[in-house]
């Protein structure tokens, strides 16, 4: 375990070009997130919000998956809206470029820094909490624990896909696949395939060129 936290302790996973967010040491240290933080934060909330509602028993375990995995499918479509709504959203003002730049652009400026290829907490936590506050209208106090389990995990499932086709060589066709798919969004077409851990509402959406157009561009590799 120790040997793991070392060598994927931020001093060690460096790599790109390193660019400076802030010129407070602090606030740039926040902006570095090691591979183990997230599922440290994640796990027991996502627990708890699993296990209160059965230990109430106002659910079943059966309601309870139901909704866990109805979380999940939510995630892959939010996924796709906030890469390609958000995060790739192309502000006029120039407070709006620094606060997108921040959120977004920074890993699209130095995609090999594996030191920022997971969420901040801080921002993941604002935004869960905003998501939070829009589903419970519609799913009330009951039900949006484990759905909000589910979409959790689905999010966990993102981020550390998306650390693994930057940052691991993959053994899996599934994986390969994926790491040609978001290499194609960082350095071909920005504007396209915004699925990260899954293609699919890419397809939906036509944001994923069929694979004749990808050997005409010379995109295929």
């Amino acid at each position: 375990m120790l040997s793991f936290l070392k060598k994927y302790s931020p001093s060690h996973i460096g790599s790109g070009k390193n660019i400076r967010l802030f010129k407070n040491s602090f606030f740039e240290q926040m902006s570095y997130v090691h591979p183990v933080l997230p599922l440290l934060v994640w796990i027991p909330i996502s627990s708890y919000f699993f296990i209160h509602e059965l230990r109430l028993g106002r659910l079943t375990l059966s309601q309870s998956v139901g909704l866990a995995l109805f979380g999940l499918g939510v995630w892959t479509i939010a996924e796709y809206l906030l890469h390609r709504f958000i995060f790739h959203y192309k502000p006029k003002t120039e407070f709006g470029k620094k606060t997108f730049f921040l959120l977004h652009g920074i890993h699209h400026a130095d995609p090999e820094d594996a030191r920022r290829l997971l969420m901040p907490p801080v921002a993941a936590i604002v935004i869960a909490s905003i998501l939070y506050g829009l589903f419970i209208l519609f799913l009330g106090h009951i039900a949006i624990k484990p759905f909000f389990t589910g979409f959790l995990i689905g999010y966990l499932i993102y981020d550390y896909v998306h650390f693994s086709v930057h940052f691991i060589a993959p053994k899996s066709e599934v994986m390969k696949k994926l790491k040609q798919n978001h290499m194609l969004h960082h350095y071909a077409t920005p504007d396209l395939r915004y699925g990260v851990s899954n293609t699919f509402w890419d397809h939906v959406f036509g944001t994923r060129p069929p694979e004749h157009t990808q050997k005409q561009r010379g995109l295929n590799t």
